[in-house]
């Protein structure tokens, strides 16, 4: 019998199951990751030699990906029948050997388990529904299929992303993900801003990209592999001589970096304000369901790592804490509807990060979840809103922007569904019950609170995190008022020009709408039991944390909630502050006389401050790019490029060359009686130096 069959044959049951079922998986997941590369290809090929193929780039685009979505639900009904009776079963599909170098194995292989396939459907699900609406809101665009090329690739890198078996296999759908997005936010190039906003995201993003690559070494330096098996079961079984040692605390520091800029935590968060360059649709897709959440993907897959590094573990939720409160104070004095939901998208990130830090990863992966839902739903429905401003001031030949809220006013009378659905998408994040954000946003302060108990930091990260509650419902408030509510600022040839979205678009944001409703039924607490089965995706999501958890409990960092009266305090209290937001932000909006932007008053005071974003993009110019433009122009360009390159080298070469040329040429006299003299005084020196020695 073959050594191989010998091999096998040795193992146990189970993990004949497993491999069996890893063999199982290629196909599906190889028809989940190519639908999306198929449609790229075919997409970029009508792009390149038939882009008025309009009719095909709209069947092909979401095509692909719908059918992608139905894959990963086959799969959830068969493999969800296999987890509830071997929960730890985690099949790995492995497609090729891609990186056979010495003892450092990667396989090109991908992980299908509770946390991947949430993610999975959470990508697929609303991916397919923001590509649904692109059809309508993208289809005057001549680069309609060139968009849909980008916007189909971009979504096979995210599940490359959260699929991957390894470290490096995610760093492919990381590294993927960066491209793409440059490629969709500065989609119309040819206006400088957009193409700049494009180069921002890709730089910024590279500086995260760093750590992540660093932290890889140094996990192959302390682990020897880079699969996720390996690295976190050797960091589980190494606990006592790990936990809250300077290698782990640097691993985890060093992936924080990756997350940061990735997720858009401070200081690396202000490319995501000027993606909002894209399109829409591009918008919701990366900053509600895909790119923006990998980093809190990457903490809740590596949750060992960080439950063994108590320090970082403070950071991570310290830095998400200040992201959500510092973005949320942004968000009060912003006026283009789509920057104050990019505000917004940075501040819920920072209440993810919150929840991981605390070691709340379930939490954490909750609120992932309904941020998807009710963040695509109020991009998109602000999608909705521009459609229906740019063809208004289109028709009435206005150059006024259909972004600022300061030119809306009273759209709920004209966008009826769009307003209700977006209203129900405002009261979810607000954390108004029974929406989704509530459960989660409520879950992840509550953990902070509780955590709180033994380590005192975390009770200002749950103030810091609350205080960002009670702004965000204010600044959601004010977007639905300056929007919907009050005296309409459009213009009056304007105004009847103004109608609902068609039902491509419309139809995507009654499903979000269902979702940011019914979505917190994924994790009901057990004080809402009534509703349904309480903890649905604690338990799902178990098997993958249950080590992070006992490493842990260990330490001693495991996190709690608060228990009777104090759990209904917190609940209590995070209810008041969502009302109290929204009403402040409601009613001042309204009582304010908001006047057309051409015709508004410049800021003055804090507000100023808040309008300018704190002046820190001025502050990292300042400091950083105009520095490095000068060191680039006087020293490299300048001194080293052309001084040195090109002076003591390409001239200078090119200076010895003619100079040797013309000394030779000194020899050919053309006289051979020269040239037999020279001969003869040649053959005698060497004559004389064998005469010599």
């Amino acid at each position: 019998m073959p050594h191989a069959l010998l091999a096998l044959a040795a193992l146990p049951a189970e993990a004949h199951d497993v491999m069996a079922l890893g063999q199982e998986l290629r196909l599906p997941i190889a028809l989940i990751l190519g639908l999306p590369l198929l449609g790229f290809l075919l997409n970029g090929a009508l792009a390149l030699w038939k882009p008025d193929a309009k009719g095909a780039v709209s069947l092909i685009g979401p095509g692909v990906l719908i059918a992608a979505f139905g894959i990963a639900v086959a799969q959830y009904l068969k493999l969800s029948h296999l987890w509830h009776d071997q929960p730890e079963l985690s099949p790995v599909a492995t497609l090729w050997n891609w990186l056979p170098v010495g003892t450092l194995q990667v396989p090109f292989a991908f992980q299908l388990d509770q946390l991947s396939m949430v993610m999975l459907l959470v990508v697929t699900g609303v991916g397919s529904l923001i590509h649904l609406f692109s059809v309508g809101y993208m289809k005057a665009d001549p680069g309609y299929a060139r968009y849909f090329a980008y916007l189909n690739l971009f979504v096979m890198f995210m599940l490359v992303l959260v699929l991957g078996a390894s470290f490096p296999m995610m760093f492919i759908g990381w590294e993927g993900v960066g491209l793409c997005s440059y490629l969709l936010i500065g989609f119309w190039f040819t206006e400088k801003a957009n193409a700049d906003a494009g180069k921002k995201a890709f730089i910024v993003n590279r500086i995260g990209d760093f750590g992540f690559l660093v932290a890889m070494f140094l996990i192959w330096q302390t682990f020897g592999s880079l699969d996720y098996a390996n690295v976190f079961g050797k960091a589980a079984d190494a606990s006592t001589h790990l936990a809250g040692g300077a290698t782990i605390t640097a691993i985890t520091l060093f992936l924080f970096l990756g997350c940061t800029g990735k997720s858009a935590q401070i200081p690396l968060y202000t490319w995501l304000p000027d993606a909002m360059a894209g399109p829409t649709p591009v918008s919701a897709l990366i900053h509600a369901a895909t790119m923006v959440t990998a980093g809190v993907y990457l903490v809740a897959r590596a949750n060992v790592l960080f439950a063994l590094a108590p320090t970082t573990q403070a950071v991570v939720a310290g830095v998400g804490a200040l992201t959500a409160l510092f973005a949320a104070t942004i968000g009060l004095r912003q006026y283009d509807i789509k920057k104050v939901l990019a505000y917004s998208t940075v501040s819920q990130l920072g209440y993810m990060f919150l929840g991981v830090g605390t070691g709340a990863i379930t939490a954490g992966v909750f609120h992932l979840a309904t941020h998807a839902f009710f963040k695509a739903l109020l991009f998109l429905g602000s999608g909705s809103v521009i459609h229906a401003m740019h063809h208004a001031y289109h028709a009435s030949h206005s150059h006024d922007d259909p972004q600022d809220m300061r030119n809306m006013g009273g759209l709920a009378k004209y966008m009826p569904i769009t307003a209700t659905l977006m209203g129900i998408a405002t009261l979810a994040i607000a954390g108004i019950p029974p929406f989704a954000g509530f459960f989660s946003k409520d879950e992840i302060l509550a953990f902070a609170f509780g955590r709180g108990e033994h380590t005192p930091i975390f009770r200002v990260y749950w103030a810091m995190g609350a205080t960002a509650a009670l702004l965000t419902a204010f600044y959601m408030a004010r977007l639905m008022a300056m929007t919907f509510f009050g005296e309409n600022r459009t213009g009056d040839e304007a105004r009847h020009h103004l109608h609902e979205a068609p039902w491509i678009m419309t139809g995507p944001l009654v499903v979000l709408g269902v979702l940011s409703i019914a979505g917190g039924w994924l994790n009901l607490p057990e004080f809402a039991a009534s509703l349904g089965t309480p903890e649905l995706l604690h338990h799902w999501l178990h098997p993958i944390l249950a080590a992070g958890d006992r490493v842990a409990e260990t330490l001693g960092t495991a996190p709690a909630l608060p228990e009777g009266g104090a759990e209904h305090m917190l609940i209590g209290l995070a209810i008041a502050l969502a009302v109290l937001g929204l009403a402040a932000g409601f009613f001042t909006t309204l009582k304010a006389r908001t006047v057309p932007a051409h015709d508004a008053p410049p800021e003055h005071g804090f507000w100023k401050v808040l309008y300018h974003k704190y002046y820190v993009d001025e502050l990292y110019d300042a400091v950083i790019v105009r520095p490095l433009e000068a060191l680039s122009r006087v020293v490299l360009w300048k001194q080293v490029d052309q001084g040195l390159i090109d002076g003591a080298g390409v001239n200078g070469a090119a200076w010895a060359s003619r100079t040797l040329g013309w000394l030779g040429s000194r020899l050919q006299s053309g006289l051979v009686g020269g040239y037999v003299v020279l001969f003869l005084v040649g053959a005698l020196y060497i004559l004389g130096m064998v005469v010599w020695r």
